[in-house]
């Protein structure tokens, strides 16, 4: 990503130097840049004379590994660097990591961005979608750069913007990535059902997507994902997606976003759901010899009675439970960097986010730009559910949701993150809960206290005694 976004730049018309601790990747960057039209970047193999290269106040913009190599490049870079001269992190930070040290560079005179940037080696060769946070002096120094760098779209601008202050630019990546891990969980489901419970071939699969990337669910990931169903495998027979180890890997983005979820008090069980279903693939030892225990169980029989579905239905219908759960994910993603941004006074304003997200990045879709409506409307909107137009969307596709849900149940096939998005739903639209029972047991076990319907106050009763006495 790296050496896209230094070409991307380059390519600008801004003069980059680049620096690696491998000097092979420097000159191949050089020798890149050469072929795709002498682009101005120079190479430098050592950090002094790469940092006395630049052109005063001096911006250099990070891309390695999070955490300890991060500090390691700082350390580095920093000792030849002077004051005023800027540090800008585009890697996959820990927000409190980057406040941390912009502290520490404020010391010493530096100023100091965390800017995430999605939109993987394309995105960052052709236009990423990017989220500077920290100094806005920082951002000044950069501004005139980015908004060219950034991904274009025609009817909202560029898509970066001054997110915020301290680590808001890394903790909204984080949650994008989040929303990302949810987004591609749901598409994995509604590729399950529509494979294992309607019998689609790899060619159906792909002329599905296809036609669904037409519509409301257009965006980037239902793109590839009709891409991927059709590329044949070149190391044998058939599709190379059936060739493909059902074993997820992950880099921690979606774990962070979960955490902060459950610090904040905000459910996200969509995001929580494809982080265990990643933690599940991770299992595939244990599942292989599970399958064989429960082979002789009733599951494969009622795999065999679900044949008999109607393919075009099944399909309207997975559409349908895809694009209700895609809001659901999204919704939550949105209350937990408003709950951090009124924690930490960032002051974010979501219906920018959504802008921002249009292009460039991995999460864009052609519903974003009626998230930013929605948040232009009413910007303290509590939840995309209740927007007028989302409500009305969500209310018209829960029959065929809830279908899907059922079907997928009685076919033994999980669909954790579709599932989660539907109790969300079927919670968050409920008056009354059962947690007034909830609230009774704590108070019997643990003298808790409640609170009543029928007056304020909290209050304490002897479950224990009353029930005895009532048992007598």
């Amino acid at each position: 990503m790296g050496q896209n976004l230094a070409l991307n730049i380059a390519e600008k018309g801004f003069p980059i130097s680049v620096y690696n601790r491998s000097t092979s990747k420097v000159d191949e960057t050089v020798e890149r840049a050469q072929k795709e039209g002498n682009l101005p970047v120079f190479g430098f193999h050592d950090p002094e004379s790469f940092v006395n290269s630049i052109q005063k106040p001096r911006v250099i913009i990070m891309l390695v590994k999070a955490g300890a190599p991060v500090d390691q490049t700082i350390k580095t870079l920093s000792q030849y660097m002077e004051k005023g001269d800027c540090i800008i992190d585009g890697g996959n930070e820990w927000y409190e990591n980057t406040e941390r040290r912009e502290k520490a560079m404020g010391e010493l005179g530096l100023l100091y961005l965390g800017m995430g940037v999605s939109g993987g080696e394309e995105g960052a060769r052709n236009g990423p979608s990017m989220m500077p946070g920290g100094s806005i002096e920082a951002y000044k120094y950069i501004e005139d750069i980015v908004l060219k760098v950034a991904a274009q779209v025609p009817d909202s601008g560029p898509c970066v913007t001054y997110i915020g202050e301290g680590g808001s630019g890394n903790f909204v990546k984080m949650v994008h990535n989040g929303i990302e891990y949810g987004d591609m969980q749901l598409i994995s489901e509604a590729y399950d059902v529509l494979k294992s419970v309607g019998k689609l071939s790899n060619e159906e699969l792909h002329d599905v997507f296809s036609e669904w990337n037409k519509g409301e669910l257009q965006s980037f990931l239902i793109e590839i994902t009709a891409d991927i169903f059709g590329i044949k495998d070149d190391k044998g027979d058939g599709y190379l997606v059936d060739k493909v180890l059902d074993k997820t890997g992950m880099k921690g983005t979606g774990k962070w976003t979960v955490q902060q979820a459950a610090d904040l008090s905000i459910a996200a069980p969509t995001i929580a759901a494809s982080l265990d279903s990643r933690f599940l693939s991770g299992l595939k030892e244990e599942r292989v010899e599970a399958a064989k225990i429960f082979k002789a169980g009733r599951f494969d029989d009622i795999l065999a009675a679900d044949e008999k579905v109607e393919k075009e239905k099944l399909i309207n219908d997975v559409r349908q439970a895809l694009y209700a759960s895609k809001i659901c994910s999204y919704a939550q993603g949105m209350n937990l960097i408003r709950a951090k941004s009124n924690e930490k006074g960032w002051n974010l304003k979501l219906g920018e986010l959504a802008r921002i997200w249009k292009g460039g990045c991995i999460i864009r879709a052609i519903f974003l730009d009626r998230i930013k409506q929605a948040y232009d409307r009413n910007p303290e909107l509590a939840n995309l559910l209740v927007d007028p137009e989302f409500a009305k969307e969500m209310v018209d596709r829960q029959s065929a949701w809830r279908r899907v849900v059922c079907l997928a149940i009685n076919s033994g096939i999980s669909t954790p993150g579709m599932s989660s998005s539907l109790a969300y739903f079927d919670s968050y639209r409920r008056e009354r809960l059962p947690a007034n029972l909830v609230q009774a047991q704590r108070d019997y076990f643990g003298a808790h206290t409640y609170e009543r319907t029928d007056g304020p106050g909290s209050f304490h009763t002897e479950w224990f005694k009353l029930a005895k006495h009532t048992k007598n």
